[in-house]
């Protein structure tokens, strides 16, 4: 490191290579080197933390053999927009001490279970990681995520003699509901079929603290080839583990344990990381403002032509449109007791900030995976806290919504694949066959529109009872059937600056 310390990248002081191990972390993805790792590898940088990363590698897929030619270190490219300044920083990450194989090492691994000065255990083995396999409460080795930590915890419960100071303080990242809480439950459950006892339930419980968490950061992983030559020519070496992130990043953390917040220490290091009792304000910024605009425009920008993210925010048009969808139509509803008007403002300026980062290929066509259960979810509350007022009249919700429904109108191929009307693209979408029978009946184009709104089993609610929704979702559906998208996006534009 001392011979290819360059001015072009952030670099770790040797020391830091020879810091105790303080975090288990199951996983080896990119988001957990994007965002967890990257706080550790800055707080230690700052001294405020001081302990490294030893990571399970649970799938076969791949070996560790690049961490270990490595020594662990791997370079991020951190690159976006920030307050509307385009920035780009080059990390050289120092955060991981070694990597262990599940599959090969398990005995180490849970060797690191005997070690006092680990208190941490992060994960990332995506939403269907966490679930229960009742064979794991007795398996020599565990397949299951919440398997191999129950056997780690017994591990160290015995070693410990059921110490509260051995508790350990588990901050799953995977991207469900309170995964913390529902982690907990399954461990819970597995810990009562392998009979551990009362003793060691208490103590998993009580000396234990299981922090639901909310992650928020794009990291796209590799960068093209083309890129990593140039960054690799620059830098003059070669790395086999490079990854880029966006700028933004938010790792909000559940817990009202002052012990707790003193073991994650590396909090302090950045204000991306959040120590909250309560976190559900951070989850419904980020579902109604970055996923919920993401939904509202994704058929817009599909039928005018954008393939990227990036590319529709070029267009001041589009830009127009999505900041007034977010600011004035979004943000007023998201702000009540828990979010503040200028919180919820904030964040929608970060969002644009996102969006039109031109760092990241983010496809439109990827947006749409599951279209009509995005919108439901994300959206439905906000078109309902809208038109619950009689006032209200059109909307870029209802210009979004409108583009939605023509973008799903489906075609059915020979083989049965349902695929765009629109865009001949293949609809990966679970309510596709609702739509599809909706349309199918042949009903005048207002009826069926009407009848999609009010179908319940779609939408979990009526929207049909929202008259002055149904009526601009019409209204808007029509033009758009003759009218580029675009020029509806400008006109809708101008009336809202009118008004």
């Amino acid at each position: 490191m001392e011979q290819l310390r360059s001015g072009n990248a952030e670099w770790p002081d040797q020391s830091l290579l020879h810091l105790p191990e303080k975090v288990l972390q199951f996983g080896t993805g990119v988001l957990l080197r994007g965002l967890p790792d990257y706080f550790i590898d800055k707080a230690n940088k700052q001294g405020l933390f001081n302990g490294r990363i030893v990571v399970v590698k649970s799938t076969d897929r791949g070996g560790t053999d690049a961490f270990e030619a490595q020594d662990g270190l791997y370079t991020l490219l951190e690159r976006g927009y920030g307050a509307g300044i385009k920035t780009e920083k080059i990390i050289v990450n120092s955060a991981i001490s070694r990597v262990l194989s599940a599959a090969h090492q398990w005995e180490d691994i849970l060797a690191c279970a005997e070690n006092p000065e680990l208190q941490v255990i992060i994960s990332n083995t995506t939403e269907i990681g966490i679930t229960l396999v009742t064979t794991d409460a007795t398996a020599a080795l565990p397949s299951s995520f919440p398997g191999k930590l129950l056997a780690f915890l017994l591990k160290r419960y015995h070693h410990f003699n059921g110490s509260a100071e051995a508790g350990m303080v588990i901050v799953p990242t995977e991207l469900i509901t309170d995964n913390g809480a529902k982690l907990k439950a399954i461990v819970t459950e597995l810990a009562r079929l392998h009979q551990a006892g009362d003793a060691f339930i208490n103590w998993l419980h009580d000396a234990n603290d299981f922090c639901s968490s909310l992650v928020d950061r794009i990291v796209p992983g590799k960068p093209s080839k083309a890129d990593q030559d140039h960054v690799e020519s620059v830098l003059g070496f070669k790395d086999e583990l490079m990854i880029m992130s966006e700028t933004y990043r938010l790792w909000a953390i559940e817990t009202d344990r002052e012990r707790t917040k003193n073991i994650l220490s590396f909090a302090a290091a950045d204000k991306g990381v959040v120590l909250a009792k309560n976190i559900n304000r951070f989850r419904e910024l980020k579902l109604r403002l970055l996923n919920g605009a993401h939904s509202f425009s994704c058929g817009l920008a599909a039928l005018a032509g954008f393939r990227l993210v990036k590319d529709a925010m070029q267009d001041k048009n589009f830009t127009a449109f999505l900041s007034a969808l977010m600011l004035e139509e979004i943000a007023p509803i998201v702000a009540n007791g828990d979010i503040q008007k200028e919180e919820a403002e904030a964040f929608a300026l970060q969002v644009m900030d996102r969006f039109r980062n031109p760092y990241i290929d983010h496809q439109w066509e990827h947006i749409a995976v599951q279209y009509t259960s995005k919108m439901a979810m994300r959206n439905v509350p906000l078109i309902q806290a809208l038109y619950q007022s009689a006032e209200q009249r059109g909307s870029n919700m209802a210009l979004g919504f409108a583009a939605y429904l023509h973008f799903m109108k489906p075609k059915k191929s020979e083989d049965g694949q349902h695929f765009s009307n629109q865009q001949g693209m293949i609809l990966n979408d679970d309510k596709i066959n609702l739509l599809y029978k909706h349309w199918e009946k042949g009903l005048a184009v207002e009826e069926s529109i009407l009848q999609i709104l009010a179908d319940q089993t779609i939408w979990g609610t009526d929207l049909s009872q929202y008259p002055h929704f149904v009526t601009a979702v019409t209204d808007h559906y029509f033009q758009l059937a003759t009218q580029h998208p675009l020029t509806l996006v400008k006109t809708a534009n101008s009336q809202k600056s009118v008004a």
